[in-house]
This record gives structure tokens, sequence and C-alpha cells, in this order.
């Protein structure tokens, strides 16, 4: 049993948790009570008094036992939070009564514990509206991480960017949701203002559509996307260039965040057929045939009534082909450009100039289930096949199996490379070049990297294929092929 002076908060019992004792309260396990929730045991220094509060609080407690099951339905750290909060507030609440019965205490005593009570209780109100107010913007922002655009939706952008400029500081740092984070609207990403979302109208006849998955990171949006784009239009002066991405959540990121409205590939069609478009021809910036290529190819078909042409141009790597041994030019195009810029980069001379100072190059894609994942065993291949032994092909998402951080940090070790440069076989190098491959998490690849205890050095390389002249070429003359069918 442990005394309290008066003015101490009383002991609180939470089932199924470890003794934590503060200088105000502690929770201790009472397992043996299965249907208990709190048990609140006020003891004043008065003696002859102890009995009588123990009884009375007791007999209160017992009215709280139904609470049980919903503290059991707390299942997530957010929920059990807001339990804690609503518990402390009970407690607060009976410690306030019980000061009632003090009489026969000191006045003073009496007086004190009033105001320590009364002044924790403000305090635990204002974190409580704090978390309140942060919780209705975590809303605001889950309700536009969604795939589908509605007709309420430039509202909802609005509406959750709104409310989160009316935050404090420290209530910005409390939101949390299911995908809504303090970095949605809080991170840097580079300037907006230099990107254009090229949805203007009055374009003539002759559309070209580039069309990407799309980033919120504002910097690569201008410089990776926007680099494609720009190399598109300079080689095809009598065309208009227009954008589509086909990530309606990223859309939605980049109009809430900065005001700046990208279209959808609906969006971007519904605008060629009123602009008079007859002539289409939609480019993918996307890596391969898979998935994102399908529901674009999808997308147009539902459209190809409304011009006299339509056509779409090879993703970056071209065919998949049938097995992890079939290469082809594209491949073998973008294994040699990005492999020349990511050694320059790291200030290497040659890849083998690296190679002979135990240097290895990882490339880290996206991954995927749809068949077409096959194209990063072809590109595995494929640099096997130039002699480039130093450089190893993984996945964010590990599929395939032998792509997976785990896959790749065994190989480059088992090659006998101590230094390895990660940098993404991405167009654009956004969020999971960032955060999956570069962050400070312990799952991103730097971190596991480091945490494996077998490398010497490991440095990342935050640049997307979109931006490299030689990738950018490639596009062009993807397009030009389909021009000409």
């Amino acid at each position: 049993m442990r005394i309290f002076q008066p003015g101490n908060l009383p002991i609180v019992w939470y089932r199924e948790m470890n003794s934590q004792i503060t200088s105000n309260w502690s929770y201790c396990l009472e397992g043996f009570l299965t249907k208990s929730l709190i048990f609140i045991d006020f003891l004043l220094r008065s003696g002859h008094l102890t009995g009588v509060f123990y009884c009375f609080f007791d007999n209160i407690a017992i009215n709280f036992s139904l609470c049980t099951d919903l503290y059991e339905a707390e299942v997530n750290h957010k929920e059990e939070k807001k339990m804690k909060k609503k518990t402390l507030a009970l407690v607060l609440a009976f410690t306030m009564t019980a000061a009632l019965f003090t009489g026969c205490g000191s006045k003073k005593e009496t007086a004190t514990t009033q105001t320590q009570t009364e002044t924790a209780a403000e305090t635990e109100s204002e974190e409580v509206d704090d978390q309140a107010a942060a919780d209705e913007v975590a809303a605001l922002i889950d309700a536009i991480y969604v795939q589908t655009r509605n007709e309420n939706t430039d509202e909802q952008c609005a509406a959750a960017k709104a409310a989160w400029d009316k935050l404090t500081d420290a209530q910005k740092e409390l939101v949390e949701g299911e995908n809504a984070d303090p970095d949605y609207f809080g991170r840097d990403t580079g300037d907006a203002s230099k990107d254009d979302p090229l949805n203007e109208d009055g374009i003539g006849e002759n559309e070209l559509l580039v069309v990407s998955f799309g980033t919120s990171f504002n910097d690569s949006r201008a410089e990776d996307i926007g680099g494609v784009e720009k190399a598109l239009q300079e080689a095809n002066p009598d065309w208009s260039v227009r954008r589509a991405f086909t990530a309606q959540i990223i859309i939605n990121h980049v109009q809430a965040r900065d005001d700046e409205k990208i279209d959808n590939m609906d969006q971007a069609l519904e605008r060629a057929v009123k602009n008079g478009v007859k002539n289409l021809v939609v480019q993918p910036t996307h890596l391969m045939h898979g998935a994102e290529y399908d529901e674009l190819s999808e997308a147009v078909e539902k459209y190809k009534d409304k011009f006299e042409s339509v056509k779409i141009a090879e993703p970056l790597l071209g065919e998949v082909g049938s097995d992890a041994t079939v290469v082809n030019e594209d491949k073998k195009a973008v294994a040699e450009i990005l492999t020349k810029e990511a050694v320059e980069k790291a200030g290497y001379d040659s890849l083998d100039a690296a190679k002979k100072e135990g240097t290895a190059f990882v490339f880290m894609g996206h991954g995927t289930s749809h068949t077409a994942k096959i194209s990063y065993s072809q590109m595995q291949s494929q640099m096997t096949a130039l002699g480039y032994d130093n450089v190893f092909i993984g996945t964010v998402e590990g599929e395939p199996e032998d792509t997976s951080c785990e896959s790749v940090i065994e190989k480059v070790s088992a090659a006998g490379y101590k230094n390895v440069i990660l940098r993404p076989l991405m167009v654009v190098a956004g969020d999971h070049a960032n955060n999956d491959m570069a962050g400070s998490d312990d799952d991103s690849w730097l971190s596991q990297f480091k945490a494996s205890g077998k490398f010497d050095k490991i440095d990342t390389q935050i640049n997307g294929l979109g931006e490299i002249e030689g990738i950018q070429k490639l596009y062009v003359e993807h397009t030009a092929a389909a021009m000409s069918k």
C-alpha cells in the first residue's frame, strides 16, 4: 500500500499495464480483477478518515467496471492515448470531490490541494483541446488522401489547408491520422511556383499528353517530370505539350498544399476534347508496361472515338519480354546512361575505378506485383551483360523477391564490396527516393545497409531519371516512333 501526502493525486490502476510511478500517480497491474478498469484509493494523512474514504472511492470504482470493454477495444496507440486522457479527467473529478470532505485537515493544505488539482485540470483541458484541433485536421487530410476524385474534392482540399493554417506549431506536431502527419503540409519540398501544370486551353489541333504517376515533391516535379516535358516540347514545336497524373492522391496533395491544380487522366482527356484536339499522342513517363500503364491505356481507349487519331508511345524500358534474360535496346540504353551518371556524380573516372576501390552501385526501383516485375530482373541481366559487376538492382516493394533490400545487401556483401552508393531507378526522385531509400527511419534502405554492419560507407544520390538529358532523349525517340506509326 502506498501512502500519499495531501496534495498528491490518487493511485490509479489500469488492467494489463505495468507499474509506472510518477510523483503524483501510478499505474499498477491487477490481472486477477478481470472486470475492473479503475480502482481509486485516496489516502489522507489523517488515519482515522482513511477507511471512510477508501470505502467511498471503492464503491464508486465499482460503478465504472463497465468501462473495461471500452478500454480493451482501444487497440491502437492513438485511441489508447485518448482513453488515458478521459480517465485522467475522471480522476481529477474524483479528486476535487474528495477535497470537499477534508474539513478535519488543515485549511491551508486543502486549499493547496484544490489549487493543484484545478491547475492540472486546466492543463489537461488545454492538451485535449490541442489534440482535438489536430485530429480535426488529420481527418480532413485523410478525406483527400484518396485515389478517386469527386465533386467535393476542390472544397475538401481548401478546407484541409485552411484548418492546418489555423493550428499553432505545437498543434501541428500532433497531427496524426491513417495517412495524415505533420509533413503533409509542413514538409519543405521546394518552390511550387517553378512548376508548370500545363493545363492551359486553346492549344490547337495537335496535343502531346505527357502522363506521369506524379509526385508531391515540388523540386522533383519541376526537374524530373518537367525536364521530360520540356524536352518533348522542344523536339515537337508544332504540338502542344500537356500534363496528366495518374495518382489522384498526389494531385490532391499538391492542390491542397500549393494550390496547384493538375489534371488526372479523365480531366486531361476531357480538356483535349473541349479544346478541339484532333490528333492526340500520349507519352507515358512510366518505367515499364505495369499496372499504371495498363490503366492509362484503358482510359485512353474510352476516348479514342473523340479524336481523329490516338497513339500511345512506349514507356522508358520498352517491351517487357518473356523471361529475366530478355533485354532490349531501351534497357541497354537506360543501363548505360544511368550508370554513367551515377559514376560521374560519385566522383569516379569510370565504373572500373569505383570497383577497384570496393564501391558498388545499388539502383532502387519501386517494384510491383504486376507481371512486368520481370523488367527489374532483366535490368540486372543487362547490367551483367554490360560487364557491370558492381551494379545491383533492387526494389522497394521487394518484388521480385531477389530484389528486396535484404537480398541486395547479401549480394553486395558476398561480392566483397565495402562501399555502397544508393540511387533511385525511378523517373522521379520523390517520396520513395527521399524516404524509402535515403530516409532516417529504421526501414529505409540507407538505415538497413548501415544496420547490417557489412559496409564501411554508404552514400545516396537523390536524383530521378527524368533530369538526365540522355533519358529525356529516349522519351523523345519513343514519341517520334509513335507519331510515325
